[in-house]
């Protein structure tokens, strides 16, 4: 729905789109205005490298508020979109850190291709949080959809065969796959996702179809460092950016694009089911200045 994304950039707007307006109104002053504009960039979660190319020659332009806004375009667009896979039972999925709202985002999707029609198992492999199992538990009779759950402490990598192989046998068109959070600086759990992975590579051939890892917009930078570890494991396809409607710092998905060249496909603008909408770069740049 468009509109969401904006909505969801209003702090990050309020506090960075504000200042930038500020910035260009004198001309005269334009080599001060560079550099003001260059703090304010880096203090919206934007890092060194990606900041550079978006000043870069910006004081020798007619208009630098519009070549700003077309540089911020053209790094939100510059990674190859990622394309969903036709494939049935199409397996999803999801990794990330402790508390970046991957259940809640499962639900969700759970929910989307629930009400289009289709047919699917969603599987709970956070084994060591209880609560998760509870939470997906909610979501799948919410969405109408089979769950696949154990008993806490099992391996994560079993219940996620157990899925899959659901999902062939009864020629289900889904399967969105919970993990635990995990410490990217964590090595052994990292190792256990990796094991994920190749057990539902055993389960179907060619599965996983999309690992998505998803990130909490409120963490900033850091946000960028979890995401050079999982890839540095797991062959990520795309990001989904949570809390956006929460942080003022919505810059961190430029710097993930501009640098790791990963797609963004959700983004998070609320807690309702209509509140994680498809990524738009345009709607991006556009919600970051007005």
């Amino acid at each position: 729905m468009f509109g969401k994304i904006r909505e969801g950039l209003k702090k990050t707007r309020e506090s960075f789109g504000k200042t930038i307006d500020s910035l260009f109104k004198d001309k005269k002053e334009i080599k001060k205005t560079i550099e003001e504009l260059e703090e304010t960039l880096i203090l919206a979660d934007i890092g060194i490298s990606t900041v550079s190319k978006l000043i870069k020659g910006l004081e020798k332009e007619d208009n630098p508020k519009e070549s700003l806004m077309k540089r911020v375009r053209e790094i939100l667009s510059s990674a190859e979109p990622f394309k969903t896979q036709n494939q049935k039972p199409y397996i999803h999925l999801f990794v990330g850190v402790n508390g970046v709202g991957k259940t809640t985002t499962i639900g969700k999707i759970a929910r989307k291709r629930s009400e289009s029609g289709e047919r699917g198992v969603v599987a709970a492999c956070d084994t060591f949080r209880a609560a998760a199992v509870e939470q997906l538990d909610i979501w799948a009779k919410r969405s109408n959809v089979e769950i696949v759950k154990n008993l806490e402490g099992t391996d994560p990598a079993s219940i996620a065969y157990d899925a899959v192989a659901k999902c062939v046998s009864k020629n289900y068109d889904f399967c969105l796959i919970d993990t635990a959070g995990r410490l990217h600086t964590k090595h052994n759990l990292m190792e256990e996702l990796e094991k994920v992975v190749r057990v539902i590579n055993k389960g179907l051939s060619g599965a996983p179809h999309q690992i998505s890892l998803v990130l909490d917009s409120t963490t900033g930078q850091n946000g960028l460092n979890q995401a050079r570890e999982f890839l540095s494991k797991i062959k990520v396809t795309d990001l989904i950016l949570t809390k956006l409607d929460g942080s003022a710092k919505g810059g961190i998905a430029l710097s993930i694009v501009d640098e790791l060249k990963i797609p963004i496909s959700y983004v998070g603008v609320g807690e309702k089911v209509e509140d994680l909408v498809l990524f738009d770069a345009e709607e991006y740049a556009q919600g970051l200045f007005e």
